[in-house]
């Protein structure tokens, strides 16, 4: 069987990589066949993903979205190149099956079914105005370039901010006496020096950065379009990280609302079944009381036996 069950888009998990903050990624299937599709979703790092849904049914000609969302990292990769995947399994299942009504063996190899498999890869993104990474003693550091703190300076005020000449004049003679002690000091100490000259960097860059920020803008003129262009992008990604959010928890609370319900009906029955041993063991009581009632001989039987013997035995002997 080589017809096509599902069309998947987009083929690629773009997720935009900042540290320590999650992100997410939406995939649209489409069942493009005549038949009830159940698809399953599985990845080579389970730990490091979370897949809502990734089990489900999808109805003839209908569509079906999950979100693939990446946990907090705490460090980012060489090159920003990430090797993980994503593999979708799809098969056709009988009419009017139900996400519950899936048995686990579905998208076993050994079966006969016919399985489709899709595989899509993860691509990372680096954020729209985002710092610089370095790595410094083999870990991977934020520096806050020069550039980002022009764009920054032409956002606010319409025209391009310098740095006061005090400012770069000190961040000069810092970076030459560092320089200078790095020189002086052994080998084994160059790691801690390259950290200190970026910190220092970082610092006064930052700080230049908030004194074109407090300082009154003159000849303040309209915004740039690109400027505008690039705050509404800006606007419309974060909106769309907002909705992704929101259909996770909505996702979650579907789940939990189904666990509820499940719940309830287990403790109905076992409220039900509680009743029925109840009435059980009181028939069983009452039963083992007639049969007690019941065993050994009356009192008037055995004294008429007794008289009757008394008579026989009388009359057999005068």
């Amino acid at each position: 069987m080589n017809t096509q069950l599902l069309e998947i888009e987009p083929r690629e998990l773009k997720f935009t990589f900042e540290l320590k903050k999650q992100s997410s990624c939406a995939i649209h299937l489409v069942n493009i066949s005549d038949q009830y599709v159940a698809f399953k979703v599985k990845t080579t790092s389970p730990k490091k993903y979370c897949v809502q849904p990734n089990l489900d049914i999808i109805k003839p000609k209908s569509t079906c979205d999950f979100t693939v969302t990446m946990q907090s990292q705490r460090s980012a990769p060489s090159d920003m190149q990430c090797k993980d995947k994503f593999l979708i399994q799809s098969t056709i299942v009988p009419f009017g099956t139900t996400k519950e009504d899936i048995p686990p063996g579905t998208f076993a190899k050994d079966s006969d079914k016919y399985i489709e498999e899709s595989k899509i890869r993860v691509v990372l993104l680096s954020p729209p105005h985002s710092p610089v990474l370095l790595p410094i003693n083999g870990v991977l550091k934020q520096e806050i370039s020069h550039e980002t703190s022009i764009q920054k300076d032409k956002l606010l005020s319409g025209v391009e901010n310098l740095p006061p000449p005090d400012t770069v004049a000190k961040a000069v003679e810092n970076v030459k006496n560092a320089k200078d002690m790095e020189e002086l000091r052994p080998a084994k100490d160059l790691g801690n020096v390259e950290y200190r000259l970026a910190k220092v960097v970082e610092e006064l860059e930052l700080q230049a950065v908030k004194d074109v920020e407090m300082s009154p803008a003159k000849d303040v003129g309209p915004r740039p379009v690109k400027d505008l262009e690039g705050t509404k992008s800006k606007l419309t990604k974060e909106i769309e990280e907002l909705k992704s959010k929101l259909n996770i928890l909505n996702s979650k609370l579907f789940e939990a609302e189904l666990t509820i319900t499940k719940l309830k009906e287990e403790k109905s029955t076992t409220i039900q079944e509680k009743g029925t041993l109840k009435k059980e063991l009181a028939i069983l009581k009452r039963e083992s009381g007639v049969k007690r009632v019941r065993m050994g001989f009356p009192f008037l039987f055995v004294c008429m036996v007794a008289l009757i013997s008394l008579t026989v035995g009388y009359l057999l002997h005068p």
